[in-house]
Protein backbone atom coordinates (compact mmCIF):
# COMPACT_ATOMS: atom_id res chain seq x y z
CA UNK A 1 0.00 0.00 0.00
CA UNK A 2 1.16 3.60 -0.79
CA UNK A 3 -0.29 6.71 0.94
CA UNK A 4 0.15 9.91 -0.71
CA UNK A 5 -0.63 12.98 2.12
CA UNK A 6 -1.73 15.49 -0.78
CA UNK A 7 -2.37 18.08 0.97
CA UNK A 8 -0.78 18.87 5.00
CA UNK A 9 -2.14 22.29 5.09
CA UNK A 10 -5.63 23.79 7.35
CA UNK A 11 -8.24 25.43 6.35
CA UNK A 12 -6.65 28.24 5.00
CA UNK A 13 -3.64 26.56 3.51
CA UNK A 14 0.10 28.08 3.74
CA UNK A 15 1.15 30.56 2.67
CA UNK A 16 -2.16 32.36 4.26
CA UNK A 17 -3.50 34.72 1.68
CA UNK A 18 -2.05 38.42 3.19
CA UNK A 19 0.44 36.88 5.40
CA UNK A 20 3.84 38.16 5.12
CA UNK A 21 5.45 35.84 8.14
CA UNK A 22 8.03 33.82 8.04
CA UNK A 23 6.85 30.99 7.09
CA UNK A 24 4.20 32.38 4.39
CA UNK A 25 7.62 33.79 2.52
CA UNK A 26 9.48 30.94 2.68
CA UNK A 27 11.11 29.23 -0.21
CA UNK A 28 11.03 25.97 1.59
CA UNK A 29 8.23 23.60 -0.54
CA UNK A 30 7.56 21.75 2.56
CA UNK A 31 6.17 25.08 3.55
CA UNK A 32 3.87 25.12 1.33
CA UNK A 33 0.32 23.35 2.59
CA UNK A 34 -2.86 22.46 0.41
CA UNK A 35 -6.11 21.64 1.94
CA UNK A 36 -6.23 18.56 3.89
CA UNK A 37 -6.28 15.28 2.15
CA UNK A 38 -4.66 12.31 1.30
CA UNK A 39 -4.81 9.11 -1.38
CA UNK A 40 -4.40 5.82 -0.34
CA UNK A 41 -3.28 3.70 -3.04
CA UNK A 42 -4.09 -0.43 -2.23
CA UNK A 43 -4.59 -3.44 -4.07
CA UNK A 44 -4.71 -1.61 -7.52
CA UNK A 45 -7.40 1.06 -5.96
CA UNK A 46 -7.10 4.54 -5.79
CA UNK A 47 -8.82 5.72 -2.76
CA UNK A 48 -8.71 9.66 -2.12
CA UNK A 49 -9.72 10.91 1.56
CA UNK A 50 -11.95 13.97 0.98
CA UNK A 51 -12.20 16.11 -2.14
CA UNK A 52 -10.31 18.91 -0.70
CA UNK A 53 -10.56 23.26 -2.79
CA UNK A 54 -7.04 22.53 -4.34
CA UNK A 55 -7.93 18.83 -5.50
CA UNK A 56 -7.29 20.23 -9.38
CA UNK A 57 -3.82 21.44 -8.50
CA UNK A 58 -3.43 18.22 -6.04
CA UNK A 59 -3.99 16.45 -9.11
CA UNK A 60 -2.12 17.87 -11.55
CA UNK A 61 0.92 18.26 -9.08
CA UNK A 62 1.01 14.77 -7.71
CA UNK A 63 0.00 13.13 -11.72
CA UNK A 64 -3.79 11.56 -10.10
CA UNK A 65 -4.68 10.37 -12.84
CA UNK A 66 -7.81 7.66 -11.27
CA UNK A 67 -9.44 8.11 -8.61
CA UNK A 68 -12.17 4.75 -7.75
CA UNK A 69 -13.66 5.76 -4.48
CA UNK A 70 -13.86 9.06 -1.92
CA UNK A 71 -13.77 8.36 1.86
CA UNK A 72 -15.37 11.50 3.41
CA UNK A 73 -14.37 12.70 7.43
CA UNK A 74 -16.49 15.48 7.46
CA UNK A 75 -18.72 18.13 6.16
CA UNK A 76 -16.16 21.30 6.39
CA UNK A 77 -15.64 23.09 3.68
CA UNK A 78 -12.06 22.58 3.13
CA UNK A 79 -12.13 18.82 3.30
CA UNK A 80 -15.28 18.49 0.97
CA UNK A 81 -15.53 21.88 -1.51
CA UNK A 82 -12.99 20.64 -4.37
CA UNK A 83 -15.74 17.71 -5.31
CA UNK A 84 -17.21 18.68 -8.59
CA UNK A 85 -13.40 18.52 -9.73
CA UNK A 86 -14.24 15.04 -9.54
CA UNK A 87 -16.03 15.12 -12.68
CA UNK A 88 -13.16 14.32 -14.80
CA UNK A 89 -12.60 11.00 -13.26
CA UNK A 90 -15.87 10.40 -14.41
CA UNK A 91 -15.15 10.95 -18.24
CA UNK A 92 -11.92 9.10 -18.28
CA UNK A 93 -13.16 6.07 -16.58
CA UNK A 94 -16.59 6.49 -17.83
CA UNK A 95 -18.56 5.61 -14.97
CA UNK A 96 -20.09 6.94 -11.58
CA UNK A 97 -17.51 7.22 -8.25
CA UNK A 98 -18.52 5.83 -4.88
CA UNK A 99 -18.25 7.96 -1.97
CA UNK A 100 -18.45 6.80 1.41
CA UNK A 101 -19.25 8.49 4.74
CA UNK A 102 -21.19 8.90 7.82
CA UNK A 103 -25.01 9.18 7.26
CA UNK A 104 -25.02 12.54 8.48
CA UNK A 105 -22.13 13.56 6.22
CA UNK A 106 -23.98 11.99 3.45
CA UNK A 107 -27.18 12.95 3.50
CA UNK A 108 -25.80 16.79 3.75
CA UNK A 109 -23.19 16.16 0.52
CA UNK A 110 -26.05 15.10 -0.99
CA UNK A 111 -28.63 18.02 -0.11
CA UNK A 112 -25.95 20.18 -1.02
CA UNK A 113 -24.79 18.71 -4.30
CA UNK A 114 -27.99 17.64 -5.34
CA UNK A 115 -27.21 18.04 -9.14
CA UNK A 116 -23.81 15.50 -8.49
CA UNK A 117 -25.69 12.46 -7.24
CA UNK A 118 -28.04 12.24 -9.81
CA UNK A 119 -29.03 8.82 -11.07
CA UNK A 120 -28.51 10.66 -14.69
CA UNK A 121 -27.68 14.21 -15.24
CA UNK A 122 -30.01 16.97 -16.73
CA UNK A 123 -27.40 19.18 -17.88
CA UNK A 124 -25.52 19.09 -21.15
CA UNK A 125 -22.44 19.72 -20.10
CA UNK A 126 -19.58 17.48 -18.02
CA UNK A 127 -21.11 17.18 -14.31
CA UNK A 128 -19.83 14.74 -11.74
CA UNK A 129 -21.48 11.60 -10.98
CA UNK A 130 -21.21 10.26 -7.45
CA UNK A 131 -23.06 7.67 -5.76
CA UNK A 132 -23.39 7.69 -2.09
CA UNK A 133 -22.83 4.96 0.59
CA UNK A 134 -23.86 6.14 4.16
CA UNK A 135 -21.31 3.28 6.28
CA UNK A 136 -20.21 2.71 9.79
CA UNK A 137 -17.95 0.27 11.91
CA UNK A 138 -15.83 -1.98 9.10
CA UNK A 139 -17.25 -2.02 5.37
CA UNK A 140 -15.63 -2.73 2.15
CA UNK A 141 -14.65 -0.31 0.08
CA UNK A 142 -14.61 -1.80 -3.42
CA UNK A 143 -12.76 -5.11 -1.75
CA UNK A 144 -10.59 -2.81 0.01
CA UNK A 145 -11.23 -3.73 3.74
CA UNK A 146 -11.82 -0.08 5.43
CA UNK A 147 -12.38 0.79 9.40
CA UNK A 148 -14.09 4.01 10.21
CA UNK A 149 -12.33 5.56 13.03
CA UNK A 150 -14.98 8.41 14.81
CA UNK A 151 -13.26 11.18 16.24
CA UNK A 152 -14.17 13.87 18.63
CA UNK A 153 -13.83 17.37 16.79
CA UNK A 154 -14.68 19.73 19.66
CA UNK A 155 -17.23 19.48 21.99
CA UNK A 156 -20.45 19.61 19.62
CA UNK A 157 -19.13 17.82 16.37
CA UNK A 158 -17.35 13.93 14.88
CA UNK A 159 -15.22 13.62 12.21
CA UNK A 160 -15.39 9.89 11.00
CA UNK A 161 -11.59 9.20 10.22
CA UNK A 162 -10.34 5.72 8.51
CA UNK A 163 -8.03 2.95 9.02
CA UNK A 164 -7.01 0.90 6.08
CA UNK A 165 -4.93 -1.71 6.93
CA UNK A 166 -2.00 -0.77 9.33
CA UNK A 167 -2.40 2.71 8.36
CA UNK A 168 -4.66 5.77 9.63
CA UNK A 169 -5.55 9.36 8.69
CA UNK A 170 -6.93 11.16 11.60
CA UNK A 171 -7.68 14.73 10.43
CA UNK A 172 -10.10 17.57 12.50
CA UNK A 173 -9.65 16.31 15.94
CA UNK A 174 -9.27 16.95 19.61
CA UNK A 175 -10.36 13.41 21.55
CA UNK A 176 -10.44 10.29 20.34
CA UNK A 177 -12.78 8.05 22.18
CA UNK A 178 -11.44 4.53 23.91
CA UNK A 179 -13.89 2.43 21.14
CA UNK A 180 -11.63 4.18 18.57
CA UNK A 181 -8.32 4.04 20.11
CA UNK A 182 -9.05 -0.03 20.02
CA UNK A 183 -9.17 0.29 16.71
CA UNK A 184 -5.84 1.98 16.16
CA UNK A 185 -3.45 -0.28 17.74
CA UNK A 186 -0.76 -2.22 15.95
CA UNK A 187 -0.16 0.69 13.23
CA UNK A 188 2.46 0.82 11.13
CA UNK A 189 1.79 4.66 10.00
CA UNK A 190 -0.60 7.28 12.06
CA UNK A 191 -1.01 10.98 10.10
CA UNK A 192 -2.24 12.93 13.34
CA UNK A 193 -3.67 16.18 13.56
CA UNK A 194 -1.15 18.71 14.79
CA UNK A 195 -2.95 22.07 14.11
CA UNK A 196 -0.77 24.38 15.95
CA UNK A 197 1.30 25.45 18.39
CA UNK A 198 -1.38 26.97 20.92
CA UNK A 199 -4.81 24.81 22.48
CA UNK A 200 -7.33 25.08 20.16
CA UNK A 201 -11.05 24.76 20.66
CA UNK A 202 -11.55 21.51 18.23
CA UNK A 203 -7.89 20.48 16.98
CA UNK A 204 -4.82 18.87 18.81
CA UNK A 205 -2.23 21.46 19.36
CA UNK A 206 1.23 20.08 19.02
CA UNK A 207 1.84 18.88 22.71
CA UNK A 208 -1.45 16.87 22.84
CA UNK A 209 -0.69 15.49 19.02
CA UNK A 210 2.83 14.41 20.67
CA UNK A 211 1.26 12.92 24.10
CA UNK A 212 -1.66 11.10 21.35
CA UNK A 213 0.50 9.60 19.20
CA UNK A 214 2.66 8.19 21.88
CA UNK A 215 -0.48 6.66 23.34
CA UNK A 216 -1.00 4.76 19.87
CA UNK A 217 2.48 3.63 20.15
CA UNK A 218 2.19 3.58 16.01
CA UNK A 219 6.24 2.98 14.19
CA UNK A 220 5.79 6.48 12.39
CA UNK A 221 3.22 9.09 13.03
CA UNK A 222 3.26 12.24 10.62
CA UNK A 223 1.39 15.46 11.95
CA UNK A 224 -1.03 17.03 9.48
CA UNK A 225 -3.56 19.96 8.99
CA UNK A 226 -1.09 22.23 9.81
CA UNK A 227 -1.04 25.94 10.38
CA UNK A 228 1.93 28.64 9.69
CA UNK A 229 3.29 28.17 12.75
CA UNK A 230 4.95 25.36 11.26
CA UNK A 231 8.68 25.83 9.80
CA UNK A 232 9.15 22.36 8.51
CA UNK A 233 12.47 21.73 8.66
CA UNK A 234 12.76 23.89 12.12
CA UNK A 235 9.98 21.96 13.79
CA UNK A 236 11.16 18.85 12.67
CA UNK A 237 14.45 18.89 14.27
CA UNK A 238 12.77 19.31 17.66
CA UNK A 239 10.02 16.31 17.50
CA UNK A 240 10.55 13.05 19.30
CA UNK A 241 12.24 9.79 18.16
CA UNK A 242 9.07 8.88 15.56
CA UNK A 243 7.21 11.50 14.67
CA UNK A 244 7.36 13.86 12.15
CA UNK A 245 5.52 17.21 10.63
CA UNK A 246 3.94 15.51 6.91
CA UNK A 247 4.27 17.92 4.08
CA UNK A 248 2.47 17.96 0.82
CA UNK A 249 4.15 15.06 -1.83
CA UNK A 250 4.83 12.67 1.28
CA UNK A 251 5.03 9.33 -0.34
CA UNK A 252 4.54 6.06 2.47
CA UNK A 253 4.63 2.74 1.50
CA UNK A 254 3.16 0.23 4.08
CA UNK A 255 3.28 -3.21 4.08
CA UNK A 256 -0.26 -4.54 5.58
Amino acid sequence: MKITVLGSGTSSGVPVVGCDCAVCKSSNPKNNRMRSSCLFEVDGKFILVDTSPDLRWQALRFDITRVDAVLYTHIHADHVHGIDEMRVYNAYQNSAIPVYGEKETIDHLVKIFPYIFRSSSAYPSLVPRLEAFSVEGSFDCLGVPVQMIPCRHGSKYMTYNYRIGNAAWLTDTNGIPKASMKNLENLEVLFLDGLRLEPHPTHFHLDQAIATAQEIKAKKTYLIHLTHDYDHDVFNKTLPAGIELAYDGLVVDVYT
